[in-house]
């Protein structure tokens, strides 16, 4: 069996779980450099233990940097005998001298990117990330659009390897979309008077389109309800929804993955008017359970899954009146005949398939 190396920065459970099905057939050692507890940016209810299908190794923080902890101690894992060595990412301290010492050593690494934004960066940021990502032997991007962004700062695209990325297993996917019936007696268990509703879910940021989408919101018809889950609201959020007579609009919690499912089985479109998302698995989430998206065309997610007309939209960042009128469209439209598009879309983004993926670009690279 193959001995793998991965080098990241914390126990997402989306990751925790791919490692668990990559070690049905490869024996994984994955290193990470940023604590659970240092995590602020997250609710500490999302992680999850996994099945220990894996080797975790926790480094120790020998200095940190901008909130990114420097850990010398994966320097003496680097030097093991690994068959292959998977960085993932390229911008934390950790990540960076794990790369210079393996490339000062001629050792072959893979990098791996869930996503990627081509931006307008400045002569010497992007020299600087040029220098980081042409340094790997291999990069595993999560798609065209990543592969894009891999490329432009300096990957070889003859030397690039893709995989679907995604937090589902198979049986995440439902087999069809639920029946007028189901929708109703979920929304009934979960307090949703609506008749149509539409679903945000995500930290309530402006970054992720809060904003944008309460904005959006005001051009509903009242019997169309907005649920917005993840977080608590900033106050004003909820001034501007008293301001505006928004009782259609409302503010659910921090709900775990199986909760999660309901909302998305219970709802009628997902919209994720972010302003910048180098994935965004809600799409792969709601996708799953039959949801057409609306989003923006600064989230790869959108960019690789969601078909104008076909499955969604996509709409310009920070565009209110592209999203109002992209919303209207879908409610208006024959959304269960999209979300049928977006359940065939989804089908191959499995994390089954982004295991076995790997494992045969393991074996191909020798």
């Amino acid at each position: 069996m193959k001995r793998v190396l991965f080098l990241t920065n914390y126990p997402s459970p989306y990751r925790v779980h791919f490692f668990d099905e990559l070690g049905k057939s490869l024996d994984v050692t994955v290193l990470y450099s940023d604590q659970v507890a240092d995590i602020t940016h997250r609710d500490p209810k999302w992680f999850e233990a996994g099945e220990g299908g894996f080797h975790p190794v926790q480094l120790r923080k020998t200095a940190a940097f901008r909130e990114e902890n420097l850990c010398l101690d994966v320097l003496p894992w680097l030097k093991k005998p690994f068959d292959h060595i998977v960085i993932c990412g390229y911008a934390s301290p950790t990540a960076m001298l794990a790369m210079a010492w393996l490339r000062l050593h001629r050792v072959p690494f893979y990098m791996e990117v869930d996503g990627g934004l081509i931006r307008e960066d400045s002569a010497a940021k992007y020299r600087f990330k040029r220098l980081l990502v042409s340094g790997a032997t291999y990069w595993l991007s999560s798609g065209p659009k990543t592969t894009d962004y891999l490329v432009h700062y300096g990957a070889k695209e003859e030397a690039v390897r893709t995989y679907p990325f995604t937090s589902l297993w198979e049986r995440d996917i439902l087999p069809q979309i639920p029946t007028l019936e189901e929708k109703q007696s979920l929304r009934r268990k979960l307090g949703m008077m609506e008749n149509q509703i539409v679903l945000y879910v995500g930290r309530f940021t402006r970054a992720k389109g809060m904003d944008a989408l309460l904005e959006a919101s005001t051009t509903l018809d009242s019997d169309t309800g907005v649920y917005f889950v993840g977080g608590e609201p900033e106050k004003a959020h909820l001034r501007f929804c008293e301001s505006q007579g928004l009782s259609n609009v409302h503010f659910v919690g921090f709900r775990r993955k199986e909760q999660l499912t309901d909302y998305y089985k219970a709802a009628d479109l997902l919209v994720l008017p972010t302003e910048s998302d180098v994935w965004g698995l809600v799409i792969n989430e709601a996708m799953a359970c039959g949801l057409p998206v609306v989003t923006t065309d600064r989230c790869v997610a959108g960019l690789e899954l969601v078909e104008d007309g076909v499955n969604g939209y996509l709409v310009p960042v920070n565009d209110r009146e592209a999203l109002a009128e992209k919303l209207q469209l879908v409610l208006s439209a024959d959304y269960r005949e999209m979300g049928e598009r977006s359940l065939e879309k989804i089908r191959p983004y499995t994390l089954e398939n982004m295991a076995k993926s790997h494992v045969e670009i393991f074996e191909n690279e020798g």
